[in-house]
């Protein structure tokens, strides 16, 4: 509602059956840009998952000609949306994702969520996915995605990726394949976010989505291979090796530990003594895509006391 410099703002929330008093928070504001939908809290909608569910709610009773959809954890500077909106238009993007300052403060945290910045960082080229239409060099966070209305209407909205997972970079591919241009940026200036408060969290948080980020399991234990012997396997012959393995492993563990520290100084995270502890977040991170397979295969992922299971 402290957005700045947005001559037609309106702020639609949906409470879907929360516990920590929305309905009643957004019911005492007294502002007719504000508006309240409840519910949701019922079964989903065959073929649906919860949260493109309630994207597709929020998108439904919107009308402005630019739809921002922002997670209730995100924390934005005066003038974040409408610089945001000025970069899709002057740029003639149809989507851009900016990608918000994670907060830490658990040490399972630290380990972890540093590495969402530092993956899409050192793996995607962004500058080159922005002119790029191939799907698949796509990198979005669904924390704070802006997408002119016209063409989220035109691609089915959030129907498009009804059953998908990680819809945020399902949302981007699918705007691809529409033939727009779409675009990740740094939001670390712009916008903040603590996605997880507790250890518990932060693995249900990471199980309930890895299973479906790389292809099926072949795709995810290839990248755990690819990751464990590029970030892991240099520290553990540096500490072990001798002679030339030792100083071989050394220039490894230091490359990591560069990248690493590199991308949390640009995006505003802790860089130090985090950066050090690089194979231990890449092997914690690997963990947790084991996880997510083992939950998914039994059906027992679940997000805030709910389950999470694949719609075919």
């Amino acid at each position: 509602m402290a957005q700045e410099g947005l001559a037609h703002l309106e702020v639609i929330v949906l409470d879907d059956g929360s516990t920590d008093g929305t309905a009643a928070i957004v019911a005492a504001i007294d502002d007719p840009r504000l508006q309240l939908i409840t519910g949701g809290d019922g079964p989903l909608p065959a073929g649906w998952l919860g949260k493109p569910w309630a994207c597709a709610r929020l998108a439904e009773s919107a009308s402005g000609s630019v739809l921002v959809f922002i997670d209730a954890d995100v924390t934005l500077e005066p003038e974040a949306i409408r610089g945001t909106v000025e970069l899709l238009r002057e740029q003639g993007f149809a989507l851009v994702s900016p990608y918000p300052r994670q907060i830490a403060v658990t040490w399972l945290e630290r380990l972890v969520q540093p590495l969402i910045a530092w993956s899409w960082s050192a793996t995607v080229p962004l500058r080159l996915a922005e002119t790029s239409s191939r799907p698949s060099l796509s990198a979005a966070n669904g924390q704070f995605i802006v997408i002119d209305t016209q063409v989220y209407r035109s691609l089915g909205g959030h129907e498009a990726v009804a059953n998908e997972v990680i819809e945020d970079v399902a949302l981007m591919r699918a705007v691809k394949v529409f033939g727009e241009q779409a675009a990740t940026v740094d939001g670390s200036k712009i916008a903040s976010c603590r996605m997880y408060e507790a250890t518990n969290e932060v693995v249900d948080g990471y199980t309930k989505s890895l299973w479906s980020a790389f292809n099926g399991p072949a795709g995810s234990l290839a990248v755990n291979g690819l990751l464990l012997t590029a970030f892991v396997a240099p520290a553990v012959a540096m500490l072990a090796g001798r002679g030339k393995t030792r100083a071989i492993g050394a220039v490894g563990y230091a490359a990591g530990v560069a990248s690493r520290a590199l991308v949390a100084n640009r995006t505003g995270e802790r860089t130090w003594p985090d950066a050090l502890a690089h194979p231990v977040s890449v092997t914690a991170f690997c963990g947790l895509n084991l996880i997510s397979w083992s939950r998914h295969l039994r059906g027992t992922n679940t997000w805030k006391g709910r389950p999470v299971t694949a719609v075919n």
